[in-house]
């Protein structure tokens, strides 16, 4: 997605954050060993499910006009795009949000049209990876996603999601990560102690914050990563 930087005065002080740290800690990878895991826990968005933002923006200025640049440089993570993703605001509010911090006068549909037009297929061997994780432990997937991706997804892409025993989804359950409360809640809903579990994310932010509610975290940066964990595993 696209990250929209924040100015600094010119002769602030740079203070380290939580979020800096976190993806300081996901950097020092190191693989899991043989007998750790009794559950695998998968990000969806980068690790199964491949992205590209670009195709949404596309998408919008096709109907809207205007250049992909007016679009991107408007687009951001905020306060409404994470309320979404926790079910706390509706498609409709959530699109009427958009057409004003885009300045774009689409309709709901349009702007459905491109939202959903992000995915872009399987990540190429991750399905036949999946496949050979489940003959050896229970899968599970936890995504910060919205109730337009999910009706999407799930039917796109059903028979790779079949892989995993159940789905945590930000906005079914009210939380997202990287917060420390959603790995609990799903740590809790698994049943497994969190040092048992093996979560495998594409955000140096959601791998750091993980680590510290003590899951095993893997940064995958590629399917490679997924293969080379699995195999330390002894999968």
């Amino acid at each position: 997605m696209i990250a929209i930087p924040r100015e600094q005065p010119e002769h602030a002080i740079s203070i380290p954050s939580v979020r800096s740290f976190r993806q300081s800690a996901a950097m020092i990878q190191s693989l899991p060993s043989p007998g750790v895991a009794d559950a695998l826990l998968f990000d969806l968005g980068r690790v199964v499910l491949d992205l590209d933002f670009n195709r949404t923006l596309r998408c919008w200025a096709g109907h809207a006009g205007c250049e992909v640049a007016h679009l991107a440089a408007r687009f951001g993570r905020d306060e409404l795009y994470r309320r979404h993703e926790k079910g706390e605001i509706s498609d409709a509010t959530f699109f009427a949000g958009l057409r004003t911090s885009l300045c774009v006068d689409l309709s709901d549909a349009q702007l459905l049209e491109g939202w959903n037009a992000i995915f872009t297929g399987v990540v190429p061997g991750i399905d036949q990876l999946l496949a050979r994780a489940s003959n050896r432990l229970p899968l599970y997937a936890f995504s910060n996603t919205n109730s337009p991706h999910v009706e999407f997804f799930s039917a796109e892409y059903a028979d790779v999601l079949g892989r995993f025993s159940e789905i945590f989804l930000s906005s079914s359950i009210g939380l997202r990560k990287p917060d420390a409360e959603a790995y609990d809640h799903v740590v809790s809903a698994i049943g497994v102690p969190a040092e048992r579990i093996v979560f495998f994310d594409d955000l140096a932010e959601n791998i750091g914050a993980a680590r510290e509610r003590g899951l095993v975290a893997v940064h995958v940066t590629s399917p490679d990563d997924v293969a080379r964990a699995l195999e330390a595993l002894g999968i």
